[in-house]
C-alpha cells in the first residue's frame, strides 16, 4: 500500500492496516508451535478488523485490545501484566521510588478524594496540606465524584510545574487554596531506625528500590555511632520486595565475598543467573534477627531466606508470603511495557519459596497452594532442615495479634481518623512520640465522639440473634415472645460501648499511632508501633540471650 495513502487513513483504519500487516508477517512463521500461534493471531486480527468495520456502535480499539490482553494474561499469573503508556510512571515508582507529584497518599471520602497522608518534606507537606483535607478542585476544576485514580493523575506531572489545590478542611468555614509545586518525589525505603536498647539496633526496611543499599548503609553507620551497638534487628514485615540486586547488595554487608545469595532458573539462557556477594562485607559477626510477616514477599524473602540458609541470621515472626517468581520488563511498541514472569528464584539451600501453583489450575480456573506431596526438604549450611513451596518459615514463630471486631469497625468507619482530624485542629503540637500517650480524659473524649457519630456495628452474636428472630417469625413464635427477643437484642447492642473499655488498651494504641503519624509522619508511626510490638520484644529477648541465638543456628 502507498505510504501517502496510509497516512491519509483515519486512526482506526490505520490500526487495522497495522494489525493486518503484522498478522501477515506472523503468519509466515509456520514451524511447529508457531503455526498454531500464527493461525490464532490471524483469527484474532480478523475479529478486531470486522468489529471495527461492522459493529453497530463502533469500537474503541485501545480499550478493547487492552481488555483482551488483560484477559489473556489472567490465565497465567498475577505478576505477568501489560502496562500501557499512561501507567508506565507507576512502574517506575515501584522500581525507583520516584515520581513527579506532590507527595501524598489519597483515598475516597464520600464524594471527594481526601488527603490521607502527606509525606514528610514533600510539596504537599511544605504547602500545608493536611491529612483529612478533602480535595474539592484542582486548577479550578471540580473533583466531585472523581475517583482516586483520576485525581492521582491530575496531581502527578512534570517536576517544577505548579497546580492550585482547593480543599475543604475540618473546622474551616471556607475552602482553602494552596499553590503546590510538583517535584520529583522519592519515598525512602528506610524511614525509621534507632536503638531499641543500649546495644540492639533496629532498621525498618519497607522495600527494595534503586537507592535502598545507600539508605541501609547510612542507617547502619548512624547506629554504629552508639558505642554499645552490638546486634541488629531488620524489620521486613510488610516489605513486598522490589529490586533483586538491592536485596543481594544488602546481604553483602554481612556475608563474605563470593557467597551465593540467590539464583534464577527459567526457559531461556538469559534467565539462568547467579547472584553472589561481590564486595568485602561490613561485619560478618554481628548477630542479626529478621522480622517477617505474611506480607514479606519476593526480595525480602530472598534476604531473610538466604541468611537462614547460610545460618547467618535468625528469623522471628510469621511465615512469609511465598513469591518465588522473577519478572523482567520488556519494552513494547508505543511506549508500553510487558512485565513477564520469566524465571523462579532459588536461595542457597536450593529451595524455591513459591507457595502458589499457577502452573496447575482447577477446572474453575482457580489455583491453590503447592501440595504437600511436592514439597521437599533442604538443608542449611549447618544441616538444619528447611522446606520449599511455602514461603520462609521463621526460626521462632510469633502468633500475629488480630484486632478486635470493634477496632476494625472503628478503622473501617473512619471514627479514629475523623477524631484525630479534630484533635489536630485543636492541638498545634504534641510531645515527642516516646513521651506521648492517650490520657484517660482524652480517651473519654474519643468515646463521646464515637457516640456523637452514632457509631454502631453488628456483632456476630447479634447476627445470630437476627437469624433466630427470622426463624421464630416463620414458625409463628415471634409475636408471643417479642419482648424477650427485643430485650436480648438490646442487651448485646448496649454491649458495644462497654467494649470500648474492654479493648481500651488496643484502641488507645491505635489512637496514638494515628496522632503521631499526623505530627511526626511515617517515622513517628513506626516508633509508636515498635514500643508495643510483641514480635520486636521477642527479637530483643533472643538477642539478649546469645547462647539461645547460637543454638538455633547450630540445630
Amino acid at each position: 500500500m502507498n505510504i501517502k495513502r496510509i497516512l491519509k487513513l483515519g486512526r482506526k483504519k490505520l490500526i487495522v492496516v497495522a494489525l493486518v500487516i503484522v498478522s501477515g508477517t506472523l503468519f509466515a512463521f509456520t514451524i511447529g508451535n508457531e503455526f498454531q500461534l500464527s493461525k490464532n493471531l490471524e483469527i484474532y486480527f480478523s475479529v478486531i478488523r470486522n468489529l471495527n468495520q461492522h459493529y453497530v456502535d463502533g469500537i474503541n480499539p485501545d480499550k478493547l485490545i487492552k481488555k483482551s490482553i488483560d484477559a489473556m494474561l489472567e490465565d497465567l499469573d498475577p505478576y505477568t501484566t501489560f502496562i500501557p503508556e499512561d501507567e508506565v510512571s507507576d512502574l517506575q515508582f515501584i522500581t525507583t521510588g520516584k515520581y513527579g507529584g506532590i507527595g501524598s497518599s489519597i483515598r475516597m471520602k464520600g464524594e471527594y478524594v481526601m488527603i490521607a497522608e502527606p509525606y514528610e518534606n514533600t510539596p504537599a507537606c511544605k504547602a500545608g496540606l493536611k491529612a483529612g483535607d478533602l480535595i474539592v478542585a484542582i486548577d479550578g476544576v471540580s473533583t466531585k465524584d472523581k475517583n482516586s485514580s483520576d485525581v492521582s493523575s491530575l496531581l502527578k506531572g512534570t517536576p517544577g510545574t505548579d497546580l492550585e489545590i482547593t480543599v475543604k478542611r475540618h473546622g474551616k468555614e471556607n475552602n482553602l487554596k494552596f499553590i503546590v509545586t510538583r517535584q520529583e518525589i522519592a519515598i525512602p525505603t528506610i524511614q525509621y531506625y534507632d536503638m531499641l536498647t543500649d546495644s540492639i539496633g533496629y532498621i525498618n526496611l519497607s522495600g527494595f528500590k534503586s537507592n535502598s543499599i545507600n539508605e541501609f548503609i547510612d542507617a547502619y553507620n548512624h547506629l554504629k555511632e552508639n558505642d554499645n551497638f552490638s546486634s541488629l534487628v531488620i524489620d521486613l514485615r510488610g516489605n513486598l520486595g522490589g529490586l533483586l540486586n538491592q536485596s543481594v547488595e544488602i546481604a553483602n554487608l554481612f556475608i563474605d565475598k563470593d557467597e551465593l545469595i540467590v539464583y534464577t532458573k527459567g526457559r531461556d539462557e538469559d534467565s539462568m543467573k547467579e547472584y553472589k556477594t561481590i564486595s568485602k562485607p561490613l561485619d560478618t559477626k554481628i548477630p542479626i534477627v529478621f522480622l517477617t510477616s505474611r506480607s514479606s514477599a519476593s526480595a525480602s524473602e530472598i534476604l531473610a531466606g538466604s541468611f537462614q540458609d547460610l545460618d547467618r541470621g535468625v528469623i522471628v515472626g510469621q511465615r512469609t508470603f511465598g513469591k518465588g517468581l522473577v519478572q523482567k520488563t520488556m519494552p513494547m511498541s508505543y511506549n508500553t511495557i510487558l512485565k513477564v514472569t520469566s524465571a523462579k528464584y532459588y536461595i542457597p539451600s536450593g529451595r524455591c519459596v513459591q507457595a502458589i501453583d499457577f502452573s496447575h489450575r482447577n477446572d474453575d480456573g482457580s489455583v491453590g497452594l503447592i501440595p504437600d506431596s511436592l514439597i521437599s526438604e533442604f538443608k542449611t549450611r549447618n544441616g538444619r532442615i528447611v522446606k520449599d513451596g511455602g514461603g520462609v518459615t521463621p526460626d521462632i514463630v510469633v502468633t500475629p495479634e488480630y484486632l478486635s471486631k470493634l477496632s476494625v469497625e472503628l478503622l473501617r468507619q473512619d471514627i479514629i481518623f475523623d477524631y484525630v482530624t479534630e484533635f489536630c485542629a485543636e492541638n498545634g503540637t504534641i510531645p515527642a512520640t516516646a513521651d506521648f500517650n492517650i490520657s484517660d480524659s482524652e480517651y473519654e473524649k474519643f468515646v463521646a465522639f464515637a457516640k456523637k457519630k452514632d457509631f454502631s456495628f453488628e456483632t456476630e452474636t447479634e447476627k445470630e440473634i437476627e437469624k433466630v428472630i427470622e426463624i421464630a417469625k416463620k414458625e409463628k413464635y415471634y409475636e408471643k415472645s417479642k419482648e424477650i427477643f427485643d430485650k436480648l437484642k438490646g442487651k448485646f447492642s448496649a454491649e458495644v460501648f462497654q467494649d470500648f473499655y474492654t479493648f481500651k488498651e488496643e484502641i488507645s494504641q491505635m489512637l496514638k499511632q494515628e496522632i503521631v503519624t499526623r505530627y511526626y509522619y511515617r517515622a513517628g508511626l513506626i516508633e509508636a508501633s515498635v514500643s508495643e510490638d510483641k514480635t520486636v520484644h521477642e527479637a530483643i529477648r533472643l538477642l539478649r540471650n546469645p547462647q539461645e541465638y547460637k543454638k538455633i543456628l547450630k540445630k
